[in-house]
This record gives structure tokens, C-alpha cells and sequence, in this order.
């Protein structure tokens, strides 16, 4: 962003969606570094570790925009120490970064809440960029990433996520939803169990 909030706003922004999470029962919140700087992540990480810790709630960073590469995500937690910060490691992003599931376990594997799971392969013709395709269909070597997680003894949460609102060209969810459970299903019982 070309004007960041100060890291007490962004803090006190978290701190809301924590306790929206409580009351749900949903066991994070997921932030983003977002496309610039991310030097101010650690400190908005550290100011939201109490209400974490105190209410229960993780609040996990994604490999995401700046923050793609597992390097990045590593020195951004490097010294937020709660077991409440961790990792939502989209896939997708780390590996299109050049990232190796066991890189991305090796940095950050004991701090990884959540996997979101999603294959996609480069555009044709030397375009930039990448198209989303149903899972198994593309470059994303998603059950590598489970079997890396699951020698490291992961036994979180693994979310198929179709973004089709961003992405109107994609298939439909009632398409590719199923079809992710009908791969993701075993390699889980397999990798994770």
C-alpha cells in the first residue's frame, strides 16, 4: 500500500477478527503482508500475540503477494515466538516463487496453521503468470507438499481454495470443489495420518 496504517492500527484491525473468530469458532485469522514493504509485519505480528495467546485464536501470515517466498515468511516470524503466529502456506504461491516443499517445511514447517491447497500451471507462450486449473491438472506439486508436512508431523487444517470470484474463467465450484475432495480425501489419509 502506498500509505500503510501504523503497525497499532493494523494490531488493533487483527485484534477485531480475533475476536470474531472466538465467536465463531474458527481457530485463525489469516493476514497478508500485503504487495510492498513488508518491514513492518513482524511488529504488527508481535502487538497481536497477547489477544492471540489470551483468546485462543492463530493468527496466521500467508505466503502470499511480498510475502511469497518461504525466506520472506521465515524472517517475518523470526522473532514473533508464540505458537499462536504462524504460516498459511498457499502452495501455489511458495512454488511458483521457487520454493521446494521441503524448503518451505524446512523454514517453516513447525509453524505452519493452515494449507491451502490449489494447483496451477505457467501461461503458455512465455505469457507472465499463471492459470488456476482443477487439482492434478497443473505444476503445484500439492501432495508433495502434504507428504512434507506430514513427515514433519503436520495434522492441521488443508483447504481447497477455488477463486473463482477473482478468477471468473475458472471452473465452476460445484466443478472443481468436488473434484479437489475426491484427490485431496486420500492423499491426506495417506500423507497426514
Amino acid at each position: 500500500m502506498p500509505d500503510p496504517a501504523p503497525p497499532a492500527e493494523t494490531a488493533a484491525a487483527i485484534r477485531v477478527f480475533m475476536e470474531l473468530a472466538v465467536d465463531w469458532g474458527a481457530p485463525l485469522v489469516r493476514v497478508f503482508g500485503g504487495p510492498g514493504d513488508a518491514s513492518r509485519v513482524p511488529e504488527v505480528l508481535a502487538l497481536v500475540v497477547p489477544d492471540a495467546e489470551r483468546l485462543g485464536v492463530g493468527v496466521g501470515l500467508e505466503t502470499h503477494d511480498s510475502l511469497s517466498d518461504v525466506t520472506a515468511v521465515a524472517e517475518a516470524l523470526r522473532d514473533v515466538d508464540s505458537p499462536e503466529i504462524g504460516v498459511v502456506w498457499d502452495v501455489l504461491h511458495t512454488h511458483r516463487m521457487g520454493n521446494t516443499p521441503e524448503q518451505v517445511v524446512r523454514l517453516v514447517g513447525d509453524r505452519v496453521l493452515d494449507v491451502h491447497a490449489k494447483d496451477a500451471r505457467r501461461k503458455p507462450n512465455g505469457e507472465s503468470g499463471w492459470d488456476l486449473v482443477l487439482l492434478g491438472e497443473g505444476e503445484v506439486p500439492v501432495r508433495g507438499c502434504l507428504e512434507a508436512l506430514g513427515g514433519a508431523g503436520y495434522r492441521g487444517w488443508v483447504v481447497a481454495e477455488w477463486e473463482k470470484k477473482w478468477h471468473p474463467e475458472i471452473e465452476e465450484p460445484d466443478v472443481a470443489l468436488p473434484q479437489h475432495a475426491r484427490l485431496l480425501r486420500p492423499w491426506i489419509q495417506e500423507t497426514l495420518a
